[in-house]
């Protein structure tokens, strides 16, 4: 038994060796599985400084993120200098978290890279929370350095290519505005819309010229129109910033409030009519029943006319009546 030991120990250690070399073998393919789905990958992470390892590719794919997106976005953010930043600090999980709550991950690193250039204030917080409520924060950062130009009103939602507004002479003009804003990145998120900034224009233009004694006021100095509604704040609450408001174009329209004179006056031309045609309609009834009491007043006499002969009649009857014989005359 003693002298079988040595042969059996072998026997042991053959099968370990076999064991590790099936584990070994094991693990390697596994590791050269990964190597060739996410070595390209984590190279490119690796060379450009971006510290994401080859676990967390594996565990990204089984939590359904694209990898490839992740890592392209932190390799902007460090190679752009604010991934380092502590303010605008950028980690892998921050930017998972992103991508799983339906966000756009390459869109939030250009906004915060385009606002770190243009010394605008915008950590990633505040980029993912205006990506995530639908906003282009990409867009809102480059309106924020490239002021945006709006048409008041604009044709494309109203369908009309001016604003009328009455001055208080009553003389029509039909004014076109372009409003210059810029995103406001403080209140993007909750504030108003364009809709909102032309309406707001749009009533503060048509208020300045209604409150104008004399159009030609306005003709000459259309500058003073756009002094006065810049002076409103007509920016509050929304996601813009008025930069300027500016009158593109300005036509004389029609006179309304000659219009409005002139058919105040007809309508009062036919109010006096009718009152007139009231009257004569009145008149000429009031002359049929004097006529009509004139008939009767004359058949009343003829009824009188007509009792004389019997009353005389009936006098003669009594004896209350004789008829006086003229004396004869003498010779």
């Amino acid at each position: 038994m003693v002298e079988q030991l040595p042969i059996l120990l072998a026997q042991g250690d053959v099968a370990l060796m076999i064991i590790g070399v099936f584990i070994f073998i094991f693990f390697a393919i596994i590791f050269l599985i990964l190597l060739w789905l996410y070595g390209g990958i984590w190279f490119q992470g690796y060379m450009s400084n971006a510290n994401v390892s080859l676990w967390s590719l594996v565990g990204m794919s089984l939590r359904q993120v694209n990898a490839r997106v992740i890592v392209q976005a932190k390799i902007m953010a460090i190679q752009s200098g604010v991934g380092a930043e502590p303010e605008t600090g950028i980690t892998t999980r921050r930017l998972e978290a992103h991508y799983l709550a339906g966000g756009n991950v390459p869109h939030v690193i250009r906004a915060i890279i385009a606002a770190n250039r243009a010394d605008i204030d915008l950590d990633f917080d505040r980029a993912a929370a205006i990506d995530l409520a639908g906003r282009d924060v990409l867009e809102a950062v480059q309106t924020s350095v490239y002021p945006k130009v709006i048409n008041c009103p604009d044709p494309q939602r109203s369908q009309k290519n001016t604003l009328s507004a009455i001055a208080r002479n009553g003389v029509e003009l039909k004014v076109r505005a372009r409003v210059t804003v810029r995103t406001n990145l403080e209140q993007l998120i909750g504030g108003a819309t364009e809709e909102t900034i032309i309406a707001r224009v749009g009533e503060g233009i048509i208020t300045s010229i209604g409150s104008t004694d004399n159009h030609l006021a306005v003709m000459e100095n259309p500058d003073r129109i756009s002094k006065a509604v810049l002076a409103r704040g007509l920016d509050a609450q929304t996601a813009f910033e008025i930069v300027s408001i500016d009158i593109a174009d300005i036509d004389v329209g029609e006179n309304i409030g000659a219009r409005l004179q002139t058919d105040q006056a007809e309508a009062d031309m036919r109010v006096a009519r009718a009152k007139a045609e009231e009257r004569r309609a009145l008149a000429s009834a009031r002359e049929q029943e004097m006529k009509a009491e004139v008939g009767r007043n004359r058949a009343k006499v003829m009824l009188a006319e007509a009792d004389i002969p019997i009353a005389m009649a009936t006098a003669f009857r009594e004896g209350n009546m004789q008829i006086l014989r003229a004396p004869p005359k003498g010779p």
